[in-house]
């Protein structure tokens, strides 16, 4: 299958790109900007595709690529342990790491200018920065200590830090994936409560019934939901004023907290480019692209992951502009880029995501212009469960727990075109009876 879960895919991706690649002058260099796996993606396309040009990645996070969403499922704070390619393979491929933070970019000299006062000129440039976590602009949140964001192995380490040995009372704001990840991670021997807006955690994306189910798994594990529900402020510690001590809500409610984890949202991490006559970044800060990823009215750039805004043409698409935050994502759009910048054409993919709550949940597809109906086998609350996601009788995404097969399955029958449609699925027809997809 072309997608395939991201465990998958990075097994594969450790394989070395062929023969050492040398160098050809330097008027081919592609330059990414930000060390994730949009980056690895581009280089790894670059090379396969026998693409011998330069590649500099200009990268401030202090450690080679990760595999970023391990530090919300359980909290790593090596990134040797969850870097997605080791420096052996980075040297084998001929790619050069720049320890800088960029500030700017001249598009019309094609020059990225850092913060060390570097200007490093471009062939092609790859705009892959990623988010931004989200802080609260409420009282205490931006002065009191041990309020932290979960983005970076610095932000992991400076939580674990704080936990210690454990028994502490942690308070997570926010009850979509970061928020309940963490959740997850941390509740073994602490005191574990999430605060969210919703009904139900996860409710805008997996509905009220996978949302429920989800929130039973983890109260299972002791975790404590304060959901429909609104912060108001964060109050000192008693015994240390420079700390958190207590997180208080709008309804009155004091939840007293040794520390606090916000998983509120990222913004795309796109300051650098803000003034910048060259182009008009979109409302919520993205860059617009086409369907290759190149940046729009731009030439040579192209911006992937968190920062990019693409037409999405999987089922329910019909091109509609969407944003997706997601390892996988980032990482198949850098091998689009790849393809485009070596004159080919990228085989279309289908979004896929996981994430590690009471079980283990997979999910594919993307809902950019809603769904309306949603066909579900299993029981969520048991970590067992399909569910799909409907427009009409057209299955737009799938979640499932517990039943990897057939979100593999899934997510080619998707990308195919396949799928059957929702009163198939809610009659029961299982989508391994199927065969394989391309047969």
């Amino acid at each position: 299958m072309y997608i395939q879960a991201e465990e998958a895919t990075l097994k594969v991706g450790r394989r070395k790109c062929g023969p050492s690649v040398k160098r050809s002058s330097a008027g081919d260099k592609v330059v990414i900007v930000g060390g994730g796996s949009g980056a690895v993606g581009v280089i790894e396309g670059l090379r396969n595709l026998n693409y011998a040009g330069p590649v500099q990645v200009i990268s401030s996070e202090g450690y080679l690529p990760i595999d970023r969403p391990k530090l919300s499922k359980a909290l790593i704070t090596d990134p040797s342990k969850i870097a997605l390619r080791d420096e052996a393979f980075y040297q084998d491929a001929s790619v050069e790491f720049v320890q800088d933070e960029v500030v700017g970019i001249d598009f019309g000299k094609k020059l990225v200018k850092t913060k060390d006062s570097k200007e490093l000129p471009y062939k092609t440039l790859v705009l892959a920065t990623g988010g931004t976590p989200r802080n609260l602009p409420l009282t205490g949140f931006r002065t009191l200590a041990n309020i932290f964001t979960m983005r970076t192995v610095h932000d992991a380490k400076a939580i674990v830090d704080a936990i210690g040995e454990g028994g502490k009372k942690i308070v997570v704001v926010g009850s979509s994936f970061i928020g309940m990840e963490v959740a997850n991670a941390t509740c073994g021997n602490n005191s574990v409560s999430v605060i969210g807006m919703e009904k139900v955690p996860l409710e805008r994306v997996m509905g009220e019934k996978v949302g429920a189910g989800l929130q039973k798994g983890l109260e299972g594990k002791g975790v404590k939901f304060y959901m429909s529900a609104m912060v108001d402020k964060a109050d000192p510690s008693t015994a240390d004023p420079a700390k958190v001590g207590a997180v208080l809500l709008k309804d009155g409610t004091t939840l007293e907290a040794d520390l606090v984890i916000l998983g509120v949202g990222v913004a795309p991490a796109t300051v650098f480019l803000r003034g910048n006559d060259a182009l008009t970044l979109e409302k919520d800060g993205s860059l617009k692209t086409d369907e290759s990823f190149k940046v729009q009215g731009l030439d040579d750039v192209y911006a992937v992951g968190d920062i990019a805004t693409y037409p999405y043409h999987g089922p329910g698409g019909e091109g509609s502009l969407t944003r997706i935050e997601h390892w996988n994502v980032a990482q198949n759009a850098g091998r689009a880029v790849a393809s485009a910048i070596s004159g080919k054409r990228a085989e279309p993919f289908i979004p896929i995501f996981w994430s590690a709550l009471s079980g283990q949940l997979r999910y594919c597809g993307n809902t950019v212009n809603g769904w309306d109906d949603l066909a579900l086998q299993g029981n969520p609350a048991e970590s067992k469960f399909v569910a799909y996601y409907c427009k009409g009788e057209t299955v737009v995404a799938m979640a499932s727990m517990g039943m990897d097969p057939a979100m593999s399955q899934s997510s080619e029958l998707l990308r195919l075109g396949k799928m059957p449609s929702k009163s198939e699925l809610a009659d029961g027809m299982d989508v391994m009876s199927l065969g394989a997809p391309g047969a």
